[in-house]
């Protein structure tokens, strides 16, 4: 059995790691509530604005564009949206796990764009190629550097250096839900095409391709903006969610190694008391 010593050490060192989590908690929760007000503001302009792009779209002579040019798919570049930090649970085993099922499956050319630290680290140990990295993206996170991201998409896309482009990463659906999700962003695709919409005749000011010219590039960005807007609430809300079921495991393991000491002093008490009596008996004697 462990000595008295050992055991308070032990229970000293749990209820200090107890408070860390719980502050980390803390810390996460507030970060939450902004990133989830971020998110919540950003979801309708996003939706809205492919709800437009997909409507003009499908009324348009597409071969002018070229991002929207229809090509045989031979080069792709999946983007993998990570975090920075650890201690948020599965939040990256997820990312990671439905990524490499993602380059295992797919018979293309492949190439990694990589977004967070924990994503460099994972795959620069791994046989695949490093298309580009992005480094403390999330340090005072702006839509300038969602609009940075996007701009190198596009250009390696009209310069066809690739030919589609996916985005892995974790969709903020609630505090203690986060789903993972493969999405395509070029080329693009008309998920949510309403029947006889091209059937509608409008009068266009400037013309629909540059209208197009000017949606199809702020769409990419606004998808990338808040992808990574749900990648940094889900985070938080991961980092939460570990942190508070490792205070309660803390305090579970208190309890029980407080049980063990109480129950040693005890046996260590008893047994002075034994050799206390058993001493004065010899003495007696």
């Amino acid at each position: 059995m462990a000595t008295l010593r050992t055991i308070r050490r032990r229970i000293g060192s749990i209820r200090n790691t107890q408070q860390i989590t719980k502050a980390m908690k803390m810390v996460a929760a507030a970060k939450l509530k902004g990133a989830q007000d971020s998110l919540l503001s950003a979801r309708p302009y996003s939706s809205k604005i492919q709800e437009v792009v997909e409507n003009l779209v499908a009324r348009t002579d597409l071969s002018p564009h070229p991002l929207l040019e229809k090509r045989e798919i031979k080069r792709v570049v999946l983007i993998v949206v990570s975090s920075d930090r650890g201690l948020c649970g599965a939040f990256n085993a997820n990312i990671f796990r439905e990524a490499m099922s993602f380059l295992k499956e797919k018979e293309f050319e492949k190439s990694l764009m990589l977004i967070g630290k924990k994503a460099q680290e994972f795959f620069k140990r791994r046989d695949f190629k490093i298309k580009k990295e992005y480094k403390d993206l999330f340090t005072d996170f702006s839509y300038i550097k969602a609009s940075e991201i996007s701009q190198d998409i596009m250009e390696d896309y009209v310069t066809r250096d690739i030919d589609g482009v996916y985005i892995i990463y974790n969709y903020f659906k609630s505090v203690l839900f986060q789903k993972t999700i493969v999405n395509t962003l070029l080329p693009f695709e008309c998920k949510n095409k309403q029947e006889g919409a091209a059937d509608i005749d409008y009068i266009y000011e400037p013309s629909e391709l540059e209208i197009l010219k000017d949606l199809l590039p702020r769409y990419i960005k606004t998808q990338i903006f808040r992808v990574l807007l749900e990648s940094i609430a889900s985070e938080h809300s991961a980092r939460m969610t570990a942190m508070d079921a490792a205070t309660e495991n803390a305090a579970e393991l208190t309890e029980s190694l407080t049980l063990t000491y109480n129950k040693a002093r005890q046996a260590a008490i008893t047994k002075e008391i034994i050799e206390v009596v058993s001493g004065a008996d010899a003495m007696k004697g």
